[in-house]
């Protein structure tokens, strides 16, 4: 990778996306509204099929391209993959053994997907995917980093106080968040709690790579190095030793993952300058991804969300952010980080997800379809970035031009071999990412900075306090990036407030309370701007025995949803002095918008995490345990597998339907896609929209209306730029 390349992926406010492969033609791939969603699993699969774009064209190249995940060895092409399977056995033992047999290795096995990482010769992945346990290979595709006054202009002070220098109310005491990142400097003050640190523990999957925690070596074919990771065995033991980074030296030498987990959870009131984060008592669970050039693969990224999975329950981890993304022209169904981000969940954990920095064009102006992968997955949190304008009141706040646009456009080819994009509704909301203050990692003795810092002077604002000690500095960034830990933070909050909400109820209450910026559109901003204050509101008026009701089968579609005592709370928040009406929109199915008091004061079965619907399929994750003498029981996740639920209610009658109220999309008139949030929210509040009077439920046969989606002669008739999923040169996307 070149410096000037480079470059372009850091300098997230002068970044030109014409430096990227990814504007193809837009305006014969646009699903029309009459087009029924078919899940791949429902239908028939060729080979050629099963094999991502991007790892096909690399396999018919005449020469091996220039990329990290295929290469020439003695002669013979060889590709790095992950080979997704929808085999019974979790062991995945013949599926193993065909790999071995083609001349390639395993490398990992993974919980979070069904999937192998993978070597093999290049001629042999068609074969592979004939196979009829194979349902997909991608290439194992590299990831990067998407690139107080935040107290004050989320309204976090409205749920907590502070008094001299300790702080009351709701902190996130309790709760963990996991950063799926560049590394944490666990001995920064930011992360201090009185003598102790509170980064709980610190895992390194760049020690794992493809393979090393095995032992087995980078691009060499004829080993399994798969194992099962059974609790407590020798060999859990030995990949945990191999992972273990507690007390690592300069553990974030690149320097991003510091300052985002500062964002979430840093306690900044002790150093000079109040940069305390939205959850400063929460703790801090550094899983890093990411080397010191901020790159990583997917492969590391899948057993980082494992290993979150697999300790969950263990450590109380309840969010996890990942400030990153892939590239990826697959649809959330198939890609391999959104099925793990879906399998984490369906285990209860609310995943938050940086949108991208890819919403400038160069001189065309925005690029609508510009998310990244997990972000395009409908379960996850996608955040997108707004400006402050550096001060505390949220009247003036926009959205960074920056931010990534929705729909999402990745896809895959229908029956009849035509691409068709998911189209779904992204970003979920947006939350302050510029010029955010927060923590810049060093070295213990404070000689050496992170690369950001010491590299890029216009991103970072290097500042140093109490002394000049190294265990205190400071940086600004802006991003995404930035946004979403903001969000995770909140989300600790809430969980703090009410342990007994799940992931998708979380997201629903995040979008419900959202202020709508003014002449934003939901492809723009999603629900609206970032509310603390609403949020956490919300989730005390709920019942606190939801996810534990949901697990056993004892909550019922229509059950009363209110905690005893409690009634829904009014719509609306006033932070620094300034009173605003909350959005009252949420999006469910993919590309539907719902509103209504019946969303919190009923359960909706769509609130149970294991069920996924997007657009005309719904699916259903079951997630099984290890047991056995000296296990805990229901605490280690040994498999999550999806099946579909057809006849299954998805929401109760009294919920309030909105999605045909914006109309057709048209990008000029400001309808449909492009219509403003503010005036879908009024439009709601003033009591517009269809009230269900039967509920909804997704039978077989049923095709449910298309929802907010684009019509062809949107692209043709307007000029508007759409990205045909995020391609670049490499196999980079790049969130920064």
């Amino acid at each position: 990778m070149d410096k000037s390349h480079r470059f372009i992926i850091l300098i997230e406010r002068s970044a030109e996306p014409a430096a990227l492969h990814w504007l193809k033609a837009a305006a014969a791939l646009l699903v029309s509204a009459s087009l029924l969603f078919v899940a791949p699993s429902l239908r028939a699969q060729t080979a050629a099929s099963k094999i991502a774009p991007d790892l096909q064209q690399m396999i018919a190249a005449a020469s091996t391209p220039k990329t990290n995940w295929a290469k020439d060895v003695s002669g013979v092409r060889y590709v790095k993959a992950l080979v997704i399977s929808n085999s019974t056995d979790p062991d995945l033992t013949d599926l193993r053994a065909a790999v071995m047999a083609s001349g390639g290795s395993v490398y990992l096995r993974y919980l979070s997907v069904t999937a192998l990482s993978v070597l093999l010769p290049a001629n042999q992945v068609a074969s592979l995917a004939a196979r009829s346990d194979v349902q997909g290979i991608s290439p194992n595709r590299m990831t990067a980093r998407s690139a107080s006054l935040l107290e004050m202009s989320t309204g976090v002070t409205g749920v907590r106080a502070a008094n001299g220098n300790s702080i009351t109310g709701l902190n996130g005491a309790g709760v963990g968040i996991a950063v799926l990142d560049s590394g944490v400097m666990a001995s920064h003050k930011i992360f201090g709690n009185g003598n102790k640190s509170r980064l709980a523990r610190a895992v390194d999957f760049q020690k794992v790579g493809d393979a090393t925690a095995v032992g087995a070596k980078d691009w060499r074919p004829g080993i399994d190095s798969s194992a099962s990771l059974y609790p407590g065995s020798k060999t859990m033991a030995n990949y945990e030793s191999k992972i273990a980074n507690d007390g690592g030296n300069f553990s974030d030498s690149y320097g991003h993952g510091t300052h985002v987990a500062s964002v979430a959870a840093g306690n900044g009131m002790l150093l000079g300058v109040d940069v305390t984060g939205v959850a400063p008592g929460a703790n801090v669970y550094d899983v890093k991804v990411l080397g010191s050039d901020g790159y990583g693969q997917v492969s590391d990224v899948l057993a980082a969300i494992d290993w979150v999975i697999y300790h969950a329950k263990e450590y109380n981890i309840r969010v996890m952010n990942l400030s990153l993304a892939a590239d990826s022209t697959e649809s959330y169904l198939t890609d391999p980080l959104c099925r793990a981000v879906r399998s984490a969940a369906a285990a209860g954990i609310t995943v938050v997800v940086a949108a991208g920095n890819f919403g400038k064009s160069g001189a065309r102006g925005e690029a609508y379809g510009s998310i990244g992968s997990p972000g395009n997955d409908p379960s996850v949190i996608t955040v997108g970035s707004a400006n402050t304008k550096g001060t505390a009141a949220r009247s003036d706040d926009v959205i960074n031009a920056f931010s990534s646009r929705g729909p999402t456009r990745g896809g895959n080819e229908d029956a009849g071999g035509v691409r068709r994009p998911d189209n779904l509704l992204k970003p979920d909301l947006v939350a302050p990412g510029n010029k955010v203050l927060g923590a810049m990692a060093t070295d213990d003795g404070g000689n050496k900075w992170g690369w950001l810092a010491a590299n890029y002077g216009s991103l970072s604002y290097k500042l140093k306090y109490s002394g000049g000690e190294s265990k205190s500095t400071l940086m600004m960034l802006s991003g995404t990036s930035i946004a979403a830990p903001a969000v995770a933070g909140t989300v600790a909050l809430m969980l703090q407030a009410n342990p007994g909400l799940t992931p998708p109820l979380i997201k629903a209450m995040l979008q419900y309370s959202a202020q709508p910026i003014a002449g934003a559109n939901l492809l723009q901003q999603g629900a609206g701007l970032l509310n603390v204050e609403g949020a956490v509101r919300l989730a005390r008026a709920v019942r606190t025995d939801v996810s534990g009701a949901v697990a056993a089968g004892t909550l019922q579609a229509g059950d009363n949803l209110l905690a005893i005592g409690r009634t829904m709370p009014s719509p609306v928040s006033t932070i620094n002095g300034q009173t605003f009406n909350w959005s009252r929109i949420a999006y469910v199915g993919g590309n539907q918008v719902v509103s209504g008091e019946a969303l919190f004061t009923k359960f909706q079965p769509v609130w149970d995490p294991r069920l996924l619907w997007a657009r005309g399929a719904v699916q259903r994750y079951t997630v099984s345990y290890w047991s056995g003498i000296g296990v805990a029981a229901d605490t280690f996740p040994r498999r999550i597998v999806a099946s579909n639920a057809s006849g299954q209610m998805l929401v109760t009658p009294g919920v309030v339907q909105g999605t045909a109220l914006p109309g057709s999309s048209s990008l000029i008139g400001r309808t449909g896609l492009f219509l403003p949030t503010a005036t879908l929210a009024g439009w709601l509040a003033a009591g517009s929209g269809a009230t269900l009077t039967q509920g909804l439920v997704l039978s077989e046969g049923l095709v449910l209306s298309e929802g907010l989606v684009l019509s062809e002669g949107l692209v043709l008739s307007e000029g508007l730029v759409l990205s045909e999923g995020l391609v670049l040169s490499e196999g980079l996307v790049l969130s920064e």
